[in-house]
């Protein structure tokens, strides 16, 4: 019994192992194998560390993963891997670095974890989650359309480059990423303070989520209502970031390709009707 309650975390290790097996033996570089490993592993800690009510468990994940692609994949390495890097390398015709990790983490991973990686990877959201503004403190804005509009900006950017037969694209794309980051960083603190929301950037002007959103909806992982326990208090909806209805069990629920699987919700849930389980309902 208590082996089973780890299961969520032995799966989503695996998944990383094997997808760095995989790249290792298909690219014959041992490096994949450690990145997607240890990943894996950063990921697992964090879940089993939430299993046992550890209260900074989502926080450490975020750190170590995080910290990890910033830093050392992106500083030290030199990889732009902002979504300026994936068009870059989709462009060169090169499944590398920002390729591989946007096609694991952001457009077929999504389909196992939903949104988790904005949850408990991503560097830009492991800072704006520190601001003080941790519940919204007004209803949604419908200003998602802006995403969209920064999605085409990276994408002309890096097209531009390549119709312009720019040189040195390697340096550019580096420093892009450090421009990148500054940019949204600083718009994702404005943004927090203005709106009293840390998650107004992810919400509003991630470019990424164009990417996360459709491909979530299909989540085999999200959280559900258990209804014969739920007392309608309202709790979960008042402190969830993203603004999800979580008492709505159908996958059409109010910003249901929102969720984050940050689980605030099940934390405050008096009758523990919220679980983290696999997703069964279509509609």
């Amino acid at each position: 019994m208590k082996l089973k309650k780890y299961i969520m975390p032995i799966l989503l290790f695996t998944v990383f192992a094997a997808v760095g097996l995989t790249l290792w033996l298909t690219k014959s570089n041992v490096f994949y194998l450690f990145n997607f490993g240890y990943i894996g592993t950063a990921i697992a800690l964090g879940l089993i560390l939430f299993i046992n009510r550890y209260r900074h468990a989502r926080r450490v994940t975020q750190i170590l993963v995080g910290g990890y692609m910033l830093i050392y994949l992106g500083l030290i390495c030199r990889e732009n891997m902002q979504l300026e890097g994936f068009f870059y390398y989709l462009f060169t015709g090169v499944f590398e670095a920002a390729t591989i990790h946007y096609a694991v983490a952001k457009i077929f991973g999504p389909l196992l974890f939903g949104r988790g990686w904005c949850g408990y990877a991503c560097w830009t959201a492991a800072v704006l989650d520190l601001l003080p503004y941790k519940t919204p403190a007004h209803p949604r804005k419908k200003l998602g359309f802006i995403r969209y509009i920064t999605f085409a900006v990276s994408l002309v950017f890096v097209s531009a480059l390549f119709l312009c037969h720019v040189g040195d694209l390697e340096r550019i794309m580096f420093y892009a990423f450090i421009i990148g980051n500054v940019l949204y960083y600083g718009s994702g603190v404005i943004l927090a303070f203005v709106m009293k929301d840390n998650r107004a950037f992810c919400k509003y002007l991630c470019p990424v989520t164009v990417f996360l959103k459709p491909m979530s909806y299909f989540s085999l992982l999200r959280v559900n209502c258990d209804k014969s326990l739920c007392v309608n208090c309202g709790k979960c909806r008042r402190v969830c970031p993203m603004n999800v209805d979580m008492t709505d069990n159908s996958r059409r629920r109010e910003n249901g390709t929102e969720c984050i699987l940050c689980m605030e919700c099940t934390k405050v849930c008096p009758k523990n009707a919220l679980g983290h389980r696999s997703g069964k309902n279509k509609e």
